[in-house]
């Protein structure tokens, strides 16, 4: 669960909402909470922090480190194990806990050899501060290089109905017995009702892909439910066709967009369902 937009750089309006909006996950059995020490340039992890002070052994706490904001708002990434050890320790003061149970190399420091960036990150779990690793964004090529450091628990990539690329990864996934956390399995809002110039933004990303919220409203009111959650339920199917553990995180400030993510778990999408949902586009679909 994100409360921050990733560039967001202040609090929300209402705190004690972002308070509310955690609890009344933790309440409906979420159990896996997802922030990054770049949202919000670290506010969303206090937000989290205090949100769960007293419910901390309820939850499963996830963060990541390794993309850095400029001084002009441009990115750039940091793998190195003095930056690994240094971003870790201020995560922990933020996130006012004693141990981080997931923590992710956020992007790959090109710079730096994910061998080296994922060593670094061992040097925590053997110190205690870390339970398990994580990688976002990395290639089959990469995943296979850092499991052989130390295993890595999860791999956090984009997957949507408009942005497969993932499948090419998910083969060395299921071989090396790593899960995968899907972020932005709404295809970063383009597959929700009333998203601005929505088949123009899909068609940039490939011109098949401008029938998919067709698709997906029929396909809903069949259901009795709203496209966002069929495309939830389109990422856990997909997931079960390969034996995959997954956990989507589509991220919300809204309760009522929560109950509606968390209700996705228990829509089954039937075979003719999903195959008009399978927009094949070039080699990653």
């Amino acid at each position: 669960m994100r409360l921050l937009r990733p560039a967001a750089p202040s609090a929300p309006d209402d705190e004690a909402d972002a308070f509310a909006l955690v609890n009344r996950a933790l309440d409906l059995g979420v159990t896996f909470l997802d922030t990054a020490d770049l949202y919000g340039d670290g506010y969303n992890e206090e937000l989290v922090g205090r949100a769960i002070r007293h419910r901390r052994d309820e939850v499963v706490l996830g963060t990541k480190f390794g993309a850095v904001r400029n001084p002009d708002d441009s990115f750039s990434t940091r793998g190195d194990a003095a930056y690994a050890r240094a971003a870790c320790e201020a995560s922990l003061r933020r996130l006012g806990t004693d141990v981080i149970d997931l923590y992710y190399l956020h992007r790959r420091d090109p710079a730096v050899p994910i061998e080296e960036s994922v060593g670094a990150m061992a040097d925590l779990v053997a110190e205690g501060k870390v339970r398990h690793l994580g990688l976002s964004e990395v290639t089959a090529e990469e995943l296979r290089a850092a499991h052989a450091v130390h295993p890595i628990a999860a791999l956090q990539n984009e997957w949507s109905l408009c942005r497969r690329e993932i499948e090419a990864v998910v083969p060395t996934c299921v071989e090396l017995g790593v899960g995968v956390v899907p972020y932005c399995p709404h295809g970063r809002g383009l597959l929700l009702p009333g998203a601005k110039h929505q088949a123009q933004r899909l068609g940039e990303i490939a011109a098949e892909l401008a029938a998919l919220p067709a698709a997906l409203r029929e396909i809903a009111d069949e259901h009795g439910v709203r496209p966002g959650q069929v495309a939830l339920a389109w990422v856990q199917q997909r997931a079960v066709e390969w034996g995959l553990p997954v956990v989507p995180i589509p991220g919300t400030t809204r309760q009522r967009h929560l109950e509606e993510n968390i209700a996705a778990v228990g829509i089954v999408l039937s075979a003719e369902q999903l195959a008009r949902l399978d927009i094949r586009v070039g080699e990653a679909a």
